[in-house]
C-alpha cells in the first residue's frame, strides 16, 4: 500500500507533473491531430485546432516549469522508499541550474519550455492570423485554399505563408517531443 508520505514529496509531483507533459504531448501529437484531421471536414478540423491549440501550449509551456520546481535532485530514487527532498540543496531550481544537472535537467527543462513557449506566443497565433487571412482570401477569390485549379497570387503566397509557419511549429513541437522522452530517460536512471 502507498505511503501518504510521497504526498509531500517533490518527487512525486515532479514524476506526475513529467507523466502529463509527455503524455498530452503525445496524444494531440500523434492521435489527436491526425485523428480529427482525417475524421473531420476541414473547417471543423480548423476549428478545433484553433481551440484546442492555446490551452495545450499553456500546458506544454507551464509544466516544465512545474517540472524545473520540483527537480529531485539525486533523491528521485527515494520516492519508493517514502523519503523527503524538501530542503536538498541539489533539488528544485537550484538543483537545476547547478553545473552537474546542465545536460540531464537544466537544456531538455529548457527546451521543452522554450519550444512550447514559441508556439503559444509566435507561430500558434502567425497559423491562427494565416488561416484568417486565407479565409478572407477565399471570399475574395470565390473558391476555397485548397480546391484545385489555378489560385490567386495572394492566395499562393498565403498558403506558402500556412505552410511555412505550420511546419516550424510542427518542428518546434517534435524537438520539445525529443526532449522530453530524453529527459525520461535520466528519470528512469534515477529511479
Amino acid at each position: 500500500m502507498p505511503s501518504y508520505a510521497t504526498l509531500t514529496t517533490p518527487s512525486s509531483y515532479h514524476l506526475l507533473t513529467y507523466g502529463t507533459l509527455l503524455g498530452s504531448n503525445l496524444f494531440q501529437t500523434f492521435m489527436n491531430g491526425p485523428i480529427a484531421y482525417t475524421a473531420l471536414p476541414r473547417a471543423q478540423f480548423s476549428t478545433l485546432q484553433q481551440a484546442i491549440f492555446p490551452p495545450y501550449f499553456t500546458l506544454q509551456t507551464v509544466l516544465p516549469i512545474v517540472l524545473a520546481l520540483t527537480w529531485p535532485g539525486d533523491s528521485l530514487g527515494s520516492v519508493k522508499l517514502g523519503g523527503n527532498a524538501l530542503g536538498r540543496k541539489d533539488a528544485g531550481l537550484a538543483g537545476v541550474m547547478a553545473q552537474s544537472n546542465f545536460w540531464d535537467a537544466l537544456v531538455p527543462i529548457a527546451v521543452m519550455f522554450g519550444t512550447s513557449l514559441l508556439n503559444l506566443i509566435v507561430l500558434g497565433p502567425a497559423t491562427t492570423k494565416v488561416m484568417r487571412q486565407r479565409k478572407h482570401q477565399e471570399t475574395r477569390d470565390g473558391k476555397r485554399y485548397h480546391d484545385p485549379g489555378p489560385k490567386s497570387t495572394e492566395m499562393q503566397r498565403l498558403n506558402s505563408s500556412f505552410n511555412y509557419i505550420h511546419s516550424a511549429s510542427s518542428l518546434s513541437n517534435l524537438i520539445g517531443t525529443g526532449a522530453m522522452i530524453f529527459y525520461g530517460f535520466v528519470l528512469a536512471e534515477k529511479i
